[in-house]
């Protein structure tokens, strides 16, 4: 491997791991806030790839497409935590856990049975953004528009919870529930808020990865996946440690694919999340 080829493997791999991130991120907030792991996470990411591709080819534009696929999720999200999760937030502890793993498995496999009889295609955004050359290492065009809106994305979602009234709620509600309700904070509202902002998350991984290649509508399945092994291995908990880790299996999955291919690649990756969970079993308590 010649030093040029491992410097674009390395950009891509951190662009990869930036969506890593963003997919990570999502679950990690949900199960952080309310004790419910998204098993539809990747679901809301094919919706809104599929809405933005369908709307950038009536309108010619693909970032009106983009912008109709995220709000469409965002209220196909909204739609879903006032109606399925409500019954899931009335129970506790490890009774929520499961209810929420069957609620949200089951939400999936409905869309994507009815993606799969109605728009069953391979979708792809065309971005338009082109590639460039810096001292002889080529960066493609999908890898700068994935840094362009990941890196801000991430910086203000931190920006929010770090430097907001509404951010500081937030974490309130996730260290003290209790606490919270004596503090005038209303924890239903919270979740419904941070239940949307991981829709968004998850809207914005997917059409960034329709940008860089082909998405079908059972790729959904295989994005959460791969959020849960990033917030497995970060700390399902652990915000900062969940957006480390998808940096890191970004890049190691980047290398893996060049080295030993495609297939292999996800083999070490799910082989990563097992060892974790072997050695830092609290991670998932």
């Amino acid at each position: 491997m010649v030093a040029t080829t491992g410097v674009e493997l390395a950009i891509d791999g951190v662009a990869r791991g930036l969506s890593f991130a963003l997919l990570g991120a999502a679950i990690t907030l949900v199960f952080g806030l309310g004790n419910v792991l998204n098993l539809a996470l990747g679901t809301f990411a094919v919706v809104a790839v599929v809405v933005a591709v369908g709307v950038a080819g009536a309108v010619g534009s693909v970032a009106v497409g983009a912008l109709a696929g995220l709000l469409v999720a965002v209220a196909f999200g909204l739609v879903v935590d006032r109606t399925l999760l409500s019954s899931v937030y009335r129970s506790e502890g490890e009774e929520r856990v499961v209810l929420g793993i069957f609620v949200t498995l089951g939400l999936a496999i409905a869309v994507d049975g009815v993606l799969y009889i109605y728009a069953p295609l391979t979708y792809s955004l065309s971005h338009g953004v082109p590639g460039v050359s810096l001292a002889g290492v080529g960066i493609r065009g999908s890898t700068l528009l994935t840094f362009a809106v990941a890196v801000p994305l991430l910086a203000g979602l931190f920006g929010f919870l770090n430097r907001t009234r509404l951010g500081t709620a937030t974490r309130t509600v996730v260290h003290d529930e209790t606490g919270a309700l004596l503090c005038g904070v209303n924890p239903r509202r919270i979740r419904t808020l941070v239940f949307v902002v991981s829709v968004l998350l998850a809207g914005v991984a997917g059409l960034l990865r329709a940008a860089s290649s082909d998405v079908t509508v059972d790729a959904g399945f295989e994005l959460t996946v791969f959020a849960i092994i990033v917030a497995i291995v970060g700390g399902v908990r652990d915000l900062r440690g969940t957006v480390l880790a998808g940096l890191g299996l970004g890049i190691v999955i980047t290398f893996a694919n060049y080295v030993v291919g495609a297939y292999l690649a996800n083999v070490l990756l799910f082989g990563v999340a097992v060892a974790v969970l072997i050695l830092r079993p609290e991670e998932i308590s």
